[in-house]
């Protein structure tokens, strides 16, 4: 959930600021601007969010990753076995990140091992499966966030949107947030997920915590 709303008229200035502020060298720049350009696909900031489902379910196929046509509020968004896709597209682009992202030993439990997520109605089967610290599951959501961000904007969807609902640009003017971006991107790439323009890569990562 967005912290603090964006005019969507400000939206332009916003996005500038933000690039402003990271490096001339490195990655995070491209990254950023492939995100970034994803605005024409909401004019008014606001589109259809269900929208681009297929895609996102057409790629977990791709990737040989078992989906569920059914709402996460029956279960879990993921059960150890199928992601429920049910859901606005970025949520479901979410959750094939966090498939990547996560160790494979832990793609057996109910949301990753990682505690419910928002959209999972057995709330309390997910905590109670949590095999993480909160150091681990603070890096794997943020992680799974960008990654999720990334798959949205090579399928031609208003990727932003996420970007913002999620809020990577909560306090964009202060360093700490450019900042953390960042690192995220230097750790995806780290890891074999994307390229260094933003381009997810789909061979699944083995993540170096358990």
């Amino acid at each position: 959930m967005i912290l603090t709303p964006i005019d969507p008229a400000d939206v332009p200035r916003i996005l500038a600021a933000f690039a402003a502020q990271l490096p001339a060298a490195g990655p995070a720049r491209a990254v950023f601007a492939r995100i970034a350009q994803t605005h024409r696909f909401c004019p008014g900031f606001t589109a259809d969010l269900w929208a681009g489902q297929y895609k996102a379910v057409a790629l977990a196929h791709r990737m040989g990753i078992p989906t569920r046509d059914e709402d996460p509020a029956v279960a879990f968004s993921w059960d150890g076995e199928v992601i429920r896709t049910r859901s606005e597209t970025s949520v479901v682009f979410h959750e094939i990140a966090h498939w990547q992202i996560t160790h494979p030993e832990r793609r057996a439990l109910p949301d990753f091992g990682l505690g419910a997520g928002p959209e999972s109605g057995r709330a309390a089967e997910a905590d109670a499966a949590t095999c993480v610290n909160e150091v681990t599951k603070e890096e794997e959501e943020n992680l799974s966030s960008l990654l999720g961000i990334l798959w949205e904007a090579v399928h031609d969807e208003p990727a932003i949107l996420a970007f913002a609902e999620q809020n990577w640009l909560e306090q964009y003017d202060k360093p700490g947030t450019p900042a953390h971006f960042v690192r995220c991107v230097d750790a995806l790439i780290a890891r074999g997920l994307i390229d260094e323009t933003g381009v997810p890569i789909s061979a699944p990562a083995i993540s170096p915590t358990g």
